[in-house]
């Protein structure tokens, strides 16, 4: 399974400069399912599918709300990522017991991201092997950022990860114009047809295997421009959305290109 001896330990470069545990930890990621994420001037969304481990167990949770103004999407070991959450919870608790204010959403980004960093420079511990998609809002609005396992982070105007996701990718790079000035329900409707480009034509998106996580300021009105609250819309609350996005006319397989991939099982 090694391929040689640069890969026992992730503090150590091979010659090409790579760092293998890390490059493993990325191959990790691909083994989750597909996660999006899609940004507004008003609004950030993410959306995923999930999967379960044998028809006797449940689902696997996607979506997780850290804070009020702050979300995230896993793709990759749920366990890492519940590492990583805690500690994102842990950090925005302390700044409203200390300042009195929600963390800054991209310093709390950079935190997990020195985090993961830290742990490709001592020796006898691993990279985390989960991808998060975080979005979040602040005094300038919605923001959608990436995190990967080398520790390195970056705002995203649209992300997916996960295994499947390159035919989302391809949907959301094709409709990038129309995200930013698109209302809620649009960007919702981007989202879930971003997902279902990443499954079999024989395959569908249901109330079971998607869920949708909603956060965004308010565009109109006299509350205009306040924070609405990470909203998680799972279980039977997805129906609603998936009927309006089955509503509209999908794309079709010519446009995309071809036929869409089978989703991990």
């Amino acid at each position: 399974m090694f391929r040689n001896n640069y890969d026992n330990d992730a503090v150590t470069f091979s010659p090409q400069g790579r760092i293998f545990q890390v490059e493993y930890a990325q191959e990790a990621v691909k083994q989750g399912s597909v996660v999006v994420g899609l940004v507004s001037k008003t609004h950030a969304v993410l959306v995923a599918l999930k999967r379960n481990a044998e028809e006797l167990s449940s689902y696997q949770k996607k979506v997780i709300g850290v804070d009020d103004h702050l979300g995230v999407a896993i793709a990759g070991l749920a366990s890492d990522a519940r590492v990583l959450l805690n500690f994102m919870k842990q950090q925005s608790l302390a700044s409203k017991m200390t300042y009195g204010r929600p963390i800054p959403l991209e310093r709390v980004v950079n935190q997990i991201g020195d985090r993961a960093q830290t742990n490709t420079q001592q020796y006898g511990k691993r990279p985390y092997g989960v991808g998060l998609l975080v979005a979040g809002v602040d005094e300038t609005g919605p923001h959608l950022f990436e995190f990967v396992p080398s520790g390195m982070t970056q705002e995203m105007l649209a992300c997916a990860i996960g295994g499947r996701s390159q035919m989302a990718r391809t949907y959301l790079e094709r409709h990038l114009d129309e995200f930013e000035n698109a209302t809620k329900d649009e960007l919702i409707k981007h989202g879930l047809r971003a997902l279902k480009e990443s499954m079999s034509q024989d395959k569908e998106l249901t109330v079971e295997n998607t869920s949708v996580g909603i956060i965004g300021t308010v565009a109109e009105g006299k509350r205009k421009g306040k924070v609405e609250s990470f909203k998680l819309y799972d279980g039977p609350d997805v129906g609603p959305l998936l009927e309006a996005s089955a509503d509209a006319p999908e794309p079709t397989t010519a446009e995309t290109g071809g036929e869409s991939m089978d989703v991990d099982s």
